[in-house]
């Protein structure tokens, strides 16, 4: 079930300019890449799919469920799972803890969030960490924890804007491993400015620039817009240049 933008518009105040301006966006099933530069408004995209921030005008929606009613807001929040690129963290709380709290929150029974939280946790590769308090991770492996958190809770859409940042390459290594072993599973958007390995996790690419679409298809499409004589292994790279270039 893919997540949906209709003309949606959205400034984070009547004196700044607009993030986003009339965006019409169905992401497709499977797993999506969004790129695009600082400002592109990745971020205020996510959090709109989230449910966290309301567009000014338009809406936002799972199926028949908008983020932004309050009568379907419980269950979209179920549906929706959303790592922010800033994730929030109780520091005296154990992994399992906080994993379980974020399970809470997002409406399961306190006894079924903290069954499901080892399990989510060992999906990250943090199985040994455990009952090890927060403060004492490493951002990396906090990074890892949040993931968990957004996984516990088996939603249908899981969003993560800039999730590798923190990991070193092993780390990445095992994320990307993740995203491969989610297929199938749930629906993931992932916002990052990191675009190598795009062919190995993600279906579909998607550029934002300056609000709008850009770009939108799978990833061999993407490929095609590379300069025919860019260096081996850097195609993907050109493709994304090539197309914001295309977009000033």
């Amino acid at each position: 079930m893919p997540l949906l933008f209709e003309d949606c518009t959205f400034r984070y105040s009547r004196r700044t300019p607009l993030v986003l301006t009339g965006l019409d966006l169905a992401f497709a099933p499977g797993h999506t890449v969004l790129l695009g530069p600082n400002g592109a408004g990745k971020s205020t995209a996510l959090a709109l799919g989230a449910g966290a921030l309301r567009p000014g005008s338009g809406r936002v929606g799972l199926g028949r469920l908008s983020a932004g009613g309050s009568r379907d807001a419980r269950a979209y929040r179920r549906k929706v799972s959303w790592l922010p690129q800033r994730p929030g963290f109780l520091p005296g709380l154990t992994a399992r803890e906080h994993v379980a709290y974020i399970g809470w929150l997002k409406g399961m029974r306190e006894r079924d969030a903290w069954t499901a939280a080892p399990a989510a946790i060992d999906r990250v590769g943090l199985a040994d960490k455990l009952n090890d308090r927060i403060k004492t991770l490493s951002g990396g492996q906090q990074q890892r924890v949040a993931i968990a958190g957004a996984l516990v809770h088996e939603a249908e859409v899981l969003l993560l804007d800039e999730p590798t940042v923190g990991l070193d390459p092993h780390q990445r290594r095992r994320f990307l491993d993740l995203l491969v072993s989610l297929r199938g599973a749930m629906h993931v958007i992932v916002s990052t400015h990191d675009i190598g390995d795009l062919d190995q996790a993600f279906d579909e690419v998607i550029v934002l620039e300056s609000g709008r679409v850009r770009f939108q298809g799978p990833v061999p499409l993407f490929d095609s817009h590379a300069a025919p004589d860019c260096a081996p292994g850097r195609r993907l790279e050109s493709a994304y240049a090539s197309l914001l270039e295309a977009a000033e």
